[in-house]
Protein backbone atom coordinates (compact mmCIF):
# COMPACT_ATOMS: atom_id res chain seq x y z
CA UNK A 1 0.00 0.00 0.00
CA UNK A 2 2.98 2.61 0.61
CA UNK A 3 4.49 1.62 -2.78
CA UNK A 4 1.18 2.32 -4.35
CA UNK A 5 0.82 5.79 -2.35
CA UNK A 6 4.21 6.35 -3.82
CA UNK A 7 3.03 5.76 -7.20
CA UNK A 8 -0.02 8.10 -6.41
CA UNK A 9 2.66 10.82 -5.39
CA UNK A 10 4.94 10.73 -8.57
CA UNK A 11 1.58 10.43 -10.76
CA UNK A 12 0.97 7.73 -11.71
CA UNK A 13 -2.83 6.87 -11.67
CA UNK A 14 -3.14 4.13 -9.82
CA UNK A 15 -6.91 3.42 -8.86
CA UNK A 16 -8.03 1.65 -5.53
CA UNK A 17 -9.50 -1.27 -8.33
CA UNK A 18 -5.49 -1.17 -9.67
CA UNK A 19 -3.93 -1.47 -6.25
CA UNK A 20 -6.51 -4.35 -5.58
CA UNK A 21 -5.62 -5.97 -8.40
CA UNK A 22 -1.97 -5.05 -7.70
CA UNK A 23 -3.01 -7.20 -4.07
CA UNK A 24 -4.31 -10.54 -5.66
CA UNK A 25 -1.30 -10.69 -8.39
CA UNK A 26 1.44 -10.63 -5.38
CA UNK A 27 -0.92 -12.95 -3.20
CA UNK A 28 -0.73 -15.55 -6.11
CA UNK A 29 2.57 -15.06 -6.63
CA UNK A 30 5.89 -15.48 -4.83
CA UNK A 31 6.37 -11.73 -2.50
CA UNK A 32 9.73 -12.72 -2.12
CA UNK A 33 10.96 -12.83 -5.44
CA UNK A 34 11.78 -9.01 -6.63
CA UNK A 35 10.82 -10.09 -10.23
CA UNK A 36 7.61 -11.19 -9.56
CA UNK A 37 6.67 -7.91 -7.27
CA UNK A 38 7.61 -5.58 -10.55
CA UNK A 39 6.08 -7.59 -13.15
CA UNK A 40 2.68 -7.99 -10.73
CA UNK A 41 2.87 -4.08 -10.17
CA UNK A 42 4.10 -2.62 -13.93
CA UNK A 43 1.19 -4.89 -15.67
CA UNK A 44 -1.83 -3.84 -13.01
CA UNK A 45 -0.77 -0.97 -12.02
CA UNK A 46 0.34 1.05 -15.01
CA UNK A 47 -2.18 2.50 -17.23
CA UNK A 48 -0.28 3.84 -19.94
CA UNK A 49 3.11 4.52 -21.64
CA UNK A 50 3.57 7.40 -19.78
CA UNK A 51 3.19 5.69 -16.36
CA UNK A 52 6.33 3.49 -17.00
CA UNK A 53 9.06 5.47 -16.32
CA UNK A 54 7.56 7.13 -13.15
CA UNK A 55 7.10 3.67 -12.38
CA UNK A 56 10.57 2.78 -12.75
CA UNK A 57 11.73 5.48 -10.50
CA UNK A 58 9.12 4.71 -7.35
CA UNK A 59 9.96 0.90 -8.06
CA UNK A 60 14.18 1.93 -7.60
CA UNK A 61 13.28 3.88 -4.55
CA UNK A 62 11.58 1.30 -2.69
CA UNK A 63 12.92 -1.84 -3.65
CA UNK A 64 16.32 -1.27 -5.01
CA UNK A 65 17.93 -0.70 -8.49
CA UNK A 66 18.85 -4.61 -9.46
CA UNK A 67 17.29 -5.43 -13.23
CA UNK A 68 14.12 -7.38 -12.77
CA UNK A 69 14.22 -10.97 -14.75
CA UNK A 70 11.59 -10.84 -17.57
CA UNK A 71 11.70 -8.69 -20.68
CA UNK A 72 13.94 -5.70 -21.04
CA UNK A 73 12.19 -2.55 -19.81
CA UNK A 74 10.97 0.30 -22.75
CA UNK A 75 11.01 3.18 -20.58
CA UNK A 76 14.56 3.66 -19.69
CA UNK A 77 15.41 5.00 -15.96
CA UNK A 78 17.57 8.10 -15.09
CA UNK A 79 20.66 7.40 -14.45
CA UNK A 80 20.76 9.65 -11.25
CA UNK A 81 18.35 7.23 -9.46
CA UNK A 82 20.13 3.98 -9.83
CA UNK A 83 20.39 3.17 -6.00
CA UNK A 84 20.14 0.82 -3.79
CA UNK A 85 16.72 1.61 -1.04
CA UNK A 86 18.48 0.75 1.70
CA UNK A 87 22.65 0.31 2.53
CA UNK A 88 23.93 -3.08 2.90
CA UNK A 89 22.19 -6.13 2.32
CA UNK A 90 18.37 -6.56 3.43
CA UNK A 91 18.77 -9.41 6.33
CA UNK A 92 15.86 -11.72 6.52
CA UNK A 93 13.84 -11.83 9.72
CA UNK A 94 14.59 -14.96 11.84
CA UNK A 95 11.50 -17.06 12.58
CA UNK A 96 10.02 -17.37 15.03
CA UNK A 97 7.09 -19.99 16.60
CA UNK A 98 7.40 -21.59 13.24
CA UNK A 99 6.14 -17.94 11.25
CA UNK A 100 7.78 -17.98 7.78
CA UNK A 101 11.00 -15.54 7.84
CA UNK A 102 9.91 -11.68 6.24
CA UNK A 103 11.01 -11.36 2.07
CA UNK A 104 13.26 -9.26 1.41
CA UNK A 105 11.16 -7.05 -0.80
CA UNK A 106 8.27 -6.58 1.87
CA UNK A 107 11.26 -5.91 4.11
CA UNK A 108 12.31 -2.75 1.69
CA UNK A 109 8.59 -1.85 1.33
CA UNK A 110 8.27 -2.08 5.11
CA UNK A 111 11.10 0.20 5.48
CA UNK A 112 9.88 2.83 3.14
CA UNK A 113 6.54 2.50 4.56
CA UNK A 114 7.83 3.42 8.05
CA UNK A 115 10.28 6.49 6.47
CA UNK A 116 7.05 7.99 4.94
CA UNK A 117 5.93 8.85 8.50
CA UNK A 118 9.25 9.95 10.06
CA UNK A 119 9.73 13.45 11.10
CA UNK A 120 12.37 15.05 8.19
CA UNK A 121 14.57 16.21 11.09
CA UNK A 122 14.92 13.20 13.13
CA UNK A 123 16.43 11.12 10.20
CA UNK A 124 20.13 9.81 9.85
CA UNK A 125 22.55 10.03 6.66
CA UNK A 126 20.96 6.30 5.14
CA UNK A 127 17.23 7.51 5.85
CA UNK A 128 18.05 10.60 4.51
CA UNK A 129 19.42 9.81 1.19
CA UNK A 130 16.15 6.69 0.93
CA UNK A 131 13.90 10.08 1.15
CA UNK A 132 15.84 11.67 -1.40
CA UNK A 133 15.17 9.28 -3.74
CA UNK A 134 11.52 9.00 -2.80
CA UNK A 135 10.94 12.78 -3.73
CA UNK A 136 13.12 12.38 -6.78
CA UNK A 137 10.10 10.47 -7.96
CA UNK A 138 7.44 13.36 -6.88
CA UNK A 139 5.20 15.14 -9.22
CA UNK A 140 3.21 18.40 -8.52
CA UNK A 141 0.60 19.68 -10.43
CA UNK A 142 -1.77 22.54 -9.72
CA UNK A 143 -6.02 22.09 -9.51
CA UNK A 144 -7.14 21.56 -12.63
CA UNK A 145 -9.57 24.64 -13.91
CA UNK A 146 -11.77 24.86 -17.00
CA UNK A 147 -10.70 27.30 -20.17
CA UNK A 148 -12.04 29.31 -22.48
CA UNK A 149 -10.39 27.25 -25.05
CA UNK A 150 -11.97 23.98 -27.21
CA UNK A 151 -10.76 20.73 -27.56
CA UNK A 152 -11.71 17.89 -30.10
CA UNK A 153 -13.89 15.71 -28.45
CA UNK A 154 -16.64 13.10 -28.99
CA UNK A 155 -19.20 14.38 -26.81
CA UNK A 156 -20.05 17.98 -26.02
CA UNK A 157 -21.31 21.03 -28.22
CA UNK A 158 -21.31 21.02 -32.36
CA UNK A 159 -18.11 22.49 -33.57
CA UNK A 160 -19.64 23.99 -36.22
CA UNK A 161 -16.58 25.65 -38.34
CA UNK A 162 -14.98 21.98 -38.12
CA UNK A 163 -18.47 20.62 -38.85
CA UNK A 164 -18.35 22.61 -42.26
CA UNK A 165 -14.62 22.06 -43.30
CA UNK A 166 -15.62 18.39 -43.38
CA UNK A 167 -19.20 19.29 -45.09
CA UNK A 168 -16.84 21.24 -48.27
CA UNK A 169 -14.52 18.53 -48.19
CA UNK A 170 -17.15 16.38 -48.93
CA UNK A 171 -18.62 18.25 -51.75
CA UNK A 172 -21.20 19.25 -50.01
CA UNK A 173 -22.52 15.66 -49.04
CA UNK A 174 -23.78 15.09 -45.05
CA UNK A 175 -20.97 14.47 -43.29
CA UNK A 176 -20.72 13.51 -39.38
CA UNK A 177 -21.40 16.02 -36.77
CA UNK A 178 -17.73 16.88 -35.00
CA UNK A 179 -17.82 18.44 -31.71
CA UNK A 180 -15.16 19.47 -29.08
CA UNK A 181 -15.36 21.19 -25.51
CA UNK A 182 -13.75 23.35 -22.87
CA UNK A 183 -10.08 22.44 -22.46
CA UNK A 184 -8.79 21.76 -18.87
CA UNK A 185 -5.68 23.22 -17.91
CA UNK A 186 -3.74 22.96 -14.19
CA UNK A 187 -3.62 26.53 -12.26
CA UNK A 188 -0.37 28.38 -11.61
CA UNK A 189 1.48 27.03 -8.09
CA UNK A 190 3.61 29.31 -6.52
CA UNK A 191 5.55 27.94 -3.94
CA UNK A 192 7.59 30.04 -0.93
CA UNK A 193 9.93 28.11 0.74
CA UNK A 194 11.65 29.53 4.12
CA UNK A 195 15.00 28.82 3.94
CA UNK A 196 15.68 30.32 7.88
CA UNK A 197 17.62 29.29 10.65
CA UNK A 198 14.12 27.95 12.39
CA UNK A 199 13.52 25.86 8.94
CA UNK A 200 17.36 24.64 8.61
CA UNK A 201 15.82 20.46 9.53
CA UNK A 202 13.42 20.73 6.83
CA UNK A 203 15.22 23.06 4.19
CA UNK A 204 16.35 20.27 1.77
CA UNK A 205 13.21 18.20 2.42
CA UNK A 206 11.35 21.25 1.27
CA UNK A 207 13.77 22.60 -1.45
CA UNK A 208 13.48 19.13 -3.22
CA UNK A 209 9.90 18.87 -3.13
CA UNK A 210 9.77 21.96 -4.52
CA UNK A 211 12.22 20.78 -7.18
CA UNK A 212 9.50 18.04 -8.11
CA UNK A 213 6.72 21.02 -8.54
CA UNK A 214 9.61 23.03 -10.58
CA UNK A 215 9.47 20.14 -13.21
CA UNK A 216 6.14 21.55 -14.48
CA UNK A 217 5.55 24.37 -16.95
CA UNK A 218 3.40 26.65 -14.47
CA UNK A 219 5.35 26.11 -11.56
CA UNK A 220 6.72 29.51 -10.02
CA UNK A 221 9.62 28.73 -6.62
CA UNK A 222 11.03 31.69 -4.39
CA UNK A 223 13.11 31.63 -1.24
CA UNK A 224 12.13 33.98 1.95
CA UNK A 225 14.74 34.90 4.60
CA UNK A 226 16.28 37.88 4.77
CA UNK A 227 16.17 38.62 0.64
CA UNK A 228 13.16 37.11 -1.64
CA UNK A 229 15.10 35.16 -4.36
CA UNK A 230 13.79 33.55 -6.84
CA UNK A 231 15.19 30.12 -7.75
CA UNK A 232 12.76 28.57 -10.83
CA UNK A 233 15.43 28.58 -13.05
CA UNK A 234 17.97 26.91 -10.64
CA UNK A 235 15.58 24.22 -9.95
CA UNK A 236 14.61 23.58 -13.92
CA UNK A 237 17.62 21.46 -13.94
CA UNK A 238 16.54 18.07 -13.94
CA UNK A 239 18.98 16.35 -12.24
CA UNK A 240 18.29 17.01 -8.58
CA UNK A 241 22.12 17.57 -7.71
CA UNK A 242 22.68 20.35 -10.24
CA UNK A 243 19.54 21.96 -8.94
CA UNK A 244 20.19 22.02 -5.57
CA UNK A 245 24.05 23.00 -6.41
CA UNK A 246 22.84 25.69 -8.54
CA UNK A 247 20.17 26.97 -6.20
CA UNK A 248 22.88 26.94 -2.96
CA UNK A 249 24.83 29.34 -5.11
CA UNK A 250 21.97 31.85 -5.77
CA UNK A 251 20.43 31.72 -2.26
CA UNK A 252 22.35 34.40 0.07
CA UNK A 253 20.63 33.68 3.45
CA UNK A 254 20.60 30.71 4.60
CA UNK A 255 19.62 30.08 8.31
CA UNK A 256 19.17 33.62 9.18
CA UNK A 257 16.51 35.08 10.12
CA UNK A 258 12.65 35.60 8.81
CA UNK A 259 11.12 38.93 7.17
CA UNK A 260 8.15 37.52 5.86
CA UNK A 261 5.87 40.29 6.37
CA UNK A 262 8.38 42.20 4.52
CA UNK A 263 9.05 39.57 1.42
CA UNK A 264 5.79 38.99 0.98
CA UNK A 265 4.91 42.32 0.19
CA UNK A 266 7.81 42.79 -2.17
CA UNK A 267 6.82 39.19 -4.01
CA UNK A 268 3.51 41.09 -4.29
CA UNK A 269 4.42 44.27 -6.21
CA UNK A 270 6.62 42.72 -8.46
CA UNK A 271 5.46 39.82 -9.22
CA UNK A 272 2.53 39.04 -7.79
CA UNK A 273 0.35 41.57 -8.46
CA UNK A 274 1.12 41.61 -12.15
CA UNK A 275 -0.20 38.34 -12.57
CA UNK A 276 1.61 35.76 -10.95
CA UNK A 277 -0.67 35.18 -8.13
CA UNK A 278 -3.94 35.80 -9.72
CA UNK A 279 -5.71 32.73 -9.84
CA UNK A 280 -2.67 31.01 -8.90
CA UNK A 281 -2.36 27.99 -5.78
CA UNK A 282 0.40 29.45 -3.72
CA UNK A 283 2.01 27.14 -1.29
CA UNK A 284 3.76 28.56 1.88
CA UNK A 285 6.33 26.06 3.48
CA UNK A 286 7.26 28.05 6.86
CA UNK A 287 7.02 27.51 10.82
CA UNK A 288 5.60 31.34 11.06
CA UNK A 289 8.26 32.66 12.94
CA UNK A 290 8.85 36.10 12.10
CA UNK A 291 11.04 38.99 13.16
CA UNK A 292 9.21 41.98 11.84
CA UNK A 293 5.96 43.05 12.44
CA UNK A 294 3.15 40.59 12.46
CA UNK A 295 0.48 42.96 11.65
CA UNK A 296 2.25 43.83 8.40
CA UNK A 297 2.16 39.82 7.51
CA UNK A 298 -1.20 39.62 8.23
CA UNK A 299 -1.99 42.88 5.88
CA UNK A 300 0.07 41.02 3.08
CA UNK A 301 -1.58 37.77 3.73
CA UNK A 302 -5.40 39.00 3.17
CA UNK A 303 -4.17 41.04 -0.32
CA UNK A 304 -2.30 37.99 -1.27
CA UNK A 305 -5.63 35.67 -0.46
CA UNK A 306 -7.73 38.44 -2.65
CA UNK A 307 -5.53 37.72 -5.30
CA UNK A 308 -4.77 34.04 -5.42
CA UNK A 309 -7.12 31.02 -5.89
CA UNK A 310 -5.85 29.63 -2.59
CA UNK A 311 -3.82 29.53 -0.23
CA UNK A 312 -2.10 26.77 1.66
CA UNK A 313 0.62 26.98 4.42
CA UNK A 314 2.27 23.76 5.51
CA UNK A 315 4.18 24.20 8.58
CA UNK A 316 6.36 21.61 9.55
CA UNK A 317 5.92 21.97 13.61
CA UNK A 318 2.33 21.58 13.48
CA UNK A 319 2.65 17.62 13.52
CA UNK A 320 4.40 17.72 17.57
CA UNK A 321 2.17 16.77 20.28
CA UNK A 322 0.39 19.95 21.81
CA UNK A 323 1.27 22.72 18.52
CA UNK A 324 -0.65 25.42 18.81
CA UNK A 325 -0.46 28.23 16.14
CA UNK A 326 1.23 30.78 19.11
CA UNK A 327 3.40 32.49 17.18
CA UNK A 328 2.86 36.10 16.15
CA UNK A 329 3.42 35.48 12.58
CA UNK A 330 1.83 32.52 12.00
CA UNK A 331 -1.25 34.02 14.10
CA UNK A 332 -1.40 36.93 11.95
CA UNK A 333 -1.48 34.77 8.44
CA UNK A 334 -3.84 32.18 9.77
CA UNK A 335 -7.18 33.63 8.69
CA UNK A 336 -6.00 34.30 5.14
CA UNK A 337 -5.31 30.68 4.81
CA UNK A 338 -7.38 28.18 2.78
CA UNK A 339 -5.82 25.01 3.98
CA UNK A 340 -3.18 24.41 7.33
CA UNK A 341 -1.22 21.07 7.01
CA UNK A 342 1.60 19.97 7.97
CA UNK A 343 5.38 18.74 6.18
CA UNK A 344 7.13 16.90 8.62
CA UNK A 345 7.28 14.09 6.73
CA UNK A 346 6.99 12.30 2.92
CA UNK A 347 3.60 11.27 4.32
CA UNK A 348 2.86 14.94 5.12
CA UNK A 349 4.24 16.22 1.76
CA UNK A 350 2.41 13.82 -0.21
CA UNK A 351 -1.42 14.92 1.80
CA UNK A 352 0.37 18.77 0.76
CA UNK A 353 0.71 17.75 -2.96
CA UNK A 354 -3.02 15.77 -2.96
CA UNK A 355 -4.58 19.70 -1.50
CA UNK A 356 -2.85 21.32 -4.32
CA UNK A 357 -4.59 19.08 -6.61
CA UNK A 358 -7.40 19.84 -5.19
CA UNK A 359 -8.32 17.52 -2.62
CA UNK A 360 -10.44 18.60 0.55
CA UNK A 361 -8.25 19.84 3.36
CA UNK A 362 -9.02 19.58 7.10
CA UNK A 363 -10.48 23.07 8.49
CA UNK A 364 -8.40 26.10 9.23
CA UNK A 365 -8.09 25.51 12.96
CA UNK A 366 -7.79 29.12 14.75
CA UNK A 367 -8.84 30.95 11.96
CA UNK A 368 -12.00 33.27 11.92
CA UNK A 369 -13.83 32.90 8.82
CA UNK A 370 -16.74 35.27 10.26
Amino acid sequence: MGFARALRAAGVDASAERVHAFLRAVDVLRTGVRADVYWAGRLTLCGGRDDLERYERVFAACFGDAAPAGRTVTAPRPPRLRLVAREGPVPRTVARNGERPLPPAAALASSAEVLRHRDVAGLDAAERDQLRRLLAAFALRGEVRRTARRRPARRGEVDPHRTVRELLQRGGEPARLLRHTRADRPRRVVVLVDVSGSMAPYADALLRFAHAAARGSRTEVFTVGTRLTRVTRELSHRDVDLAMAALAAAVPDWRGGTRLGELLREFLDRWGQRGMARGAVVVMLSDGWERGDPELLGAQMRRLHRLAHRVIWANPRKARPGYAPLAAGMAAALPSVDAFVEGHSLAALERLAAVVRGAAPAPVEGADRA
